[in-house]
C-alpha cells in the first residue's frame, strides 16, 4: 500500500490534534476540579449529579420553610409565656383579695384597677404580630384577632407549611383555642384536623367523606357519635366548654369592684382552667417545635450526604490530572518532535 504525504500530514495533524484534545480537558480539570465539566465527560455521572443536586435545593428550600415555622412558634410560645404570667398575677391578686383579712372593699377596687390593666395585656398578648403578620387570628393574619372587649374576629384556620415531600406542620394555633377554649377535650385541646389534600381531587373526596355531624357534644352515647370513617378524618372528641381568658379576667374585676368575695373566689377556679388551658397550648407549640428540630438535623444530615456523593461522582482527583498530564505533554512532545522529523522534508530530498 502506497502512503503519500497527504496520508502522513493527516495522520500527523489527528494525532496532534488529540494530544492537544486530551490536554486541554486535563487542564480544565486541573482548574475547576472537577472531572465531570459537561455532560459528555460522564453521561451516567452528570445525570446523577444533576437529580442529587436537584434534591439538594429542595432540601435547601424545605430549611427555609421550617425555619420560618420555628420562628413563628417560638415567637407564639414566648407570647403564651408572657400570657402566662397575666394569669399568674392576677391568680396572686385574687388570692390576696379573696378574704377580709388581709383586703378591704377599698383595697379590692384599687386591685381592680390593676386587673384591668391585666386585662389590656392578654389582649395586646393576642393581637401580636411577627412581621406584618398577626399570629393568633389563624388564615386572617392581615387584621387584629381580637377588639378592645376581647371579641374574636379571625378564624379556627391553621396554617400548615410543606415541610418535606409528603408532609405537612401547622406554623399557627387560632386565638379561637387558645383564648376561649374552642376545641377544648374533655383530657385537653383536640387538635387533630383533615389531612392536607395533596390536589383538588384529593380535596373533594376528603369533603365527601367527612362523617355527619353528632349530636350534644357534652353527651356521649352511642347514637349521637358519629363514627369515623378512617385516621385522616377529624378526630371527634366529646367537646367541654373551654375558658374565655378575656371574660375571666373581666369577671374578676367586676367582681373586686363590686367587692364581691364569692365572684373573687369563682374567678380563681376559672383562672386556674385558663392557666392549663395556656399550658397545653404551650406543650402543642413545644412538641411542634421539637419535631421541627429533629428535622431539620436529619435536612443537614441529608444535605451532607447529598454533597458528599455528587464530590464522589464529579470531583478529580488532583494527583491523578497530574500525572495524567504529565503524562499527556510527553506524549505530545513526542508527536511534534516525530512529526516535525516527518515534514521537513522536501522535493529536494527525493531529487536527491
Amino acid at each position: 500500500m502506497r502512503i503519500a504525504d497527504k496520508m502522513a500530514y493527516d495522520q500527523v495533524n489527528k494525532s496532534i490534534s488529540q494530544n492537544r484534545t486530551e490536554m486541554a480537558s486535563l487542564q480544565n480539570q486541573a482548574a475547576t476540579q472537577k472531572r465531570v465539566n459537561k455532560p459528555s465527560d460522564d453521561p451516567v455521572a452528570a445525570s446523577r449529579v444533576l437529580s442529587s443536586r436537584v434534591e439538594q435545593r429542595s432540601t435547601e428550600q424545605f430549611i427555609k420553610n421550617l425555619n420560618y415555622a420555628k420562628s413563628f412558634l417560638d415567637f407564639s410560645e414566648q407570647s403564651l409565656g408572657e400570657l402566662t404570667e397575666v394569669l399568674v398575677r392576677a391568680k396572686e391578686l385574687a388570692i390576696s383579695q379573696s378574704n377580709d383579712a388581709g383586703a378591704s372593699a377599698q383595697s379590692r377596687r384599687i386591685v381592680a384597677e390593676e386587673v384591668k390593666q391585666l386585662h389590656n395585656q392578654a389582649i395586646q398578648i393576642a393581637n401580636r404580630k411577627l412581621g406584618e403578620r398577626f399570629i393568633f387570628g389563624g388564615f386572617m393574619t392581615n387584621d387584629a384577632p381580637f377588639n378592645d372587649l376581647g371579641g374574636y374576629n379571625g378564624d379556627d384556620g391553621e396554617m400548615k407549611i410543606h415541610v418535606d415531600k409528603e408532609s405537612f406542620l401547622s406554623m399557627n394555633l387560632p386565638g379561637s383555642v387558645i383564648f376561649e377554649g374552642k376545641g377544648l377535650s374533655r383530657d385537653g385541646f383536640n387538635y387533630k384536623s383533615l389531612r392536607q389534600p395533596h390536589n383538588y381531587k384529593e380535596l373533594l373526596k376528603q369533603q365527601e367523606e367527612l362523617p355527619p355531624l353528632r349530636g350534644p357534644a357534652s353527651v356521649r352515647t352511642t347514637e349521637n357519635a358519629a363514627p369515623l370513617q378512617n385516621e385522616d378524618e377529624i378526630n371527634f372528641i366529646p367537646q367541654a366548654q373551654g375558658v374565655n381568658i378575656f371574660r375571666a379576667l373581666k369577671k374578676m374585676e367586676v367582681a373586686l369592684m363590686t367587692d364581691d368575695k364569692t365572684g373573687i373566689q369563682e374567678s380563681m377556679d376559672r383562672l386556674d382552667d385558663a392557666f392549663q388551658q395556656v399550658v397545653v397550648a404551650r406543650s402543642a407549640l413545644g412538641s411542634r417545635v421539637n419535631t421541627i428540630d429533629n428535622t431539620l438535623n436529619s435536612m443537614h444530615t441529608n444535605i451532607v450526604d447529598t454533597k458528599a456523593n455528587i464530590s464522589q461522582l464529579e470531583d478529580a482527583d488532583a494527583f491523578e490530572v497530574i500525572s495524567n498530564i504529565n503524562k499527556t505533554e510527553g506524549t505530545l512532545q513526542a508527536t511534534l518532535q516525530t512529526s516535525g522529523r516527518l515534514m521537513q522534508k522536501s522535493l529536494m530530498d527525493f531529487i536527491s
